[in-house]
């Protein structure tokens, strides 16, 4: 890429997660879907980077999704630190060329709006690094700006989690937006695929991934995007 923060030119990885608990008014929890955070953060290990974990008020931030059979999953919560994660407020991002928001529920009450993760990811952005979100993800880009006061996927094609999966889990009514309208109101072009079917899209520096099923093509996204730049 066009810039290296650590001296040795290690690829550096930042993966956020949400630290929000309640699913609306379900009487439900949530947090951040694990396999949208394991499978990117295996992807990266293979490909040689350093990842690091960050989610929004630091510490054990909550699961959702999980699969105590996925091995991919289980060497994560083993030995990725999730258990102790920094706060965002605390991350210098200079340390980072790729930022992925992974999804979850959790993610859309608060990643939207949040300046730390706007901190982190327009200075990795701007310094000629890339930023990635999937599924629930997407919620830190609708309202992300840039330090010129530009919205960062304006004029770009997206994926996230569609209007339609939304209804399908039965949570249209309990979640505070619906993902793909506050992306087009944002400016963006929300690029749709069929339910529960892998999908991403790449438009420059911005990588999107519609659902669960598209978290590890995201992530081969995200290392291709890096080794082109």
């Amino acid at each position: 890429m066009g810039f290296r923060a650590s001296m040795d030119g290690m690829t550096r990885a930042l993966i956020a997660l949400t630290s929000h608990r309640q699913l609306g008014n379900t009487g439900k929890e949530t947090g951040f879907y694990v396999g949208e955070a394991a499978e990117p953060w295996e992807t990266f290990r293979a490909a040689g980077w350093d990842v690091d974990l960050v989610s929004v008020e630091g510490g054990q931030p909550p699961l959702d999704g999980r699969d105590e059979n996925d091995k991919t999953q289980n060497d994560f919560l083993a030995t990725a630190g999730v258990e102790n994660t920094p706060k965002a407020a605390d991350v210098d991002p200079t340390g980072y060329d790729v930022i992925v928001f992974a999804g979850g529920h959790g993610t859309m009450w608060d990643f939207p709006g949040n300046p730390e993760l706007t901190r982190i990811a327009a200075s990795i952005y701007e310094r000629g690094g890339v930023v990635s979100a999937v599924c629930h993800g997407p919620a830190a880009l609708v309202d992300l700006k840039l330090t010129d006061g530009s919205q960062l996927v304006a004029g770009k094609r997206v994926a996230g989690f569609t209007n339609d999966e939304e209804d399908a889990v039965g949570l249209s009514a309990e979640v505070p937006f619906l993902l793909a309208d506050k992306l087009t109101e944002a400016g963006a072009t929300h690029v749709p695929a069929p339910n529960f079917t892998e999908h991403v899209v790449v438009d420059g520096r911005l990588v999107t991934g519609q659902n669960p099923q598209s978290a590890r093509a995201l992530a081969e996204a995200v290392v291709k995007a890096v080794q082109s730049a």
